[in-house]
């Protein structure tokens, strides 16, 4: 089998570039504000790939907003999913009586995002709604779970803007297609 040290792997072709992603995060943020006039939403973030796009989210919501961050894992050390999600972080706060909108980088087969609607509506918030920077082109997920999304993007391998691989390329300025000779090894890690 042959492996690519992620020394190898370098970002590639810009796909999204830092003007398009401060435009469209402008946007998201003038939506969230006019939805949530009269509340102050909670912005939960889904680490480690969403802090970029979370921050710059936060600043472009003219609203008092809190934050709060979850990691979690379906992939392991593999570019894949494995299938099974796991809590690697929980939250802080309670999210009871609170308006929460769940804010993730890419959303990819909709197993991780799934899994957390799931988990947070137990937590009794009074609304919860999903803020995604990347959306994949696929039917694999409920498109109406999707409130608000900042891109539809190919099935390209991507880094970029906390996007990763191995735990590199996440302070891009940009999205990429991540260009590689052959298939990461099962070291690099998830695009989240």
């Amino acid at each position: 089998m042959g492996s690519t040290s992620p020394e190898s792997l370098v970002p590639g072709r810009v796909l999204i570039s830092e003007g398009e992603l401060a435009t469209r995060v402008g946007e998201l943020g003038a939506s969230i504000t006019a939805d949530y006039a009269d509340r102050a939403p909670l912005l939960v973030g889904v680490l480690k790939g969403a802090f970029m796009f979370m921050s710059d989210l936060a600043r472009a919501v003219d609203l008092p907003v809190e934050f709060d961050f979850m990691a979690v894992s379906s992939y392991g050390h593999s570019t894949r999913s494995s299938g099974v999600v796991r809590i690697v972080k929980d939250l802080d706060l309670d999210l009871a009586d609170r308006d929460v909108i769940l804010v993730e980088d890419i959303i990819d087969s909709g197993l991780t995002l799934g899994y957390l609607r799931k988990i947070l509506m137990s937590r009794n918030p009074a609304s919860l709604e999903v803020c995604a920077l990347l959306v994949r082109d696929s039917d694999d997920y409920d498109e109406a779970t999707l409130r608000y999304v900042g891109f539809r993007v190919p099935d390209d391998f991507l880094v970029g803007y906390g996007l990763d691989v191995a735990e590199r390329f996440r302070n891009l300025t940009e999205i990429r297609v991540l260009d590689q000779a052959a298939e990461p090894t099962e070291d690099a890690g998830p695009g989240s």
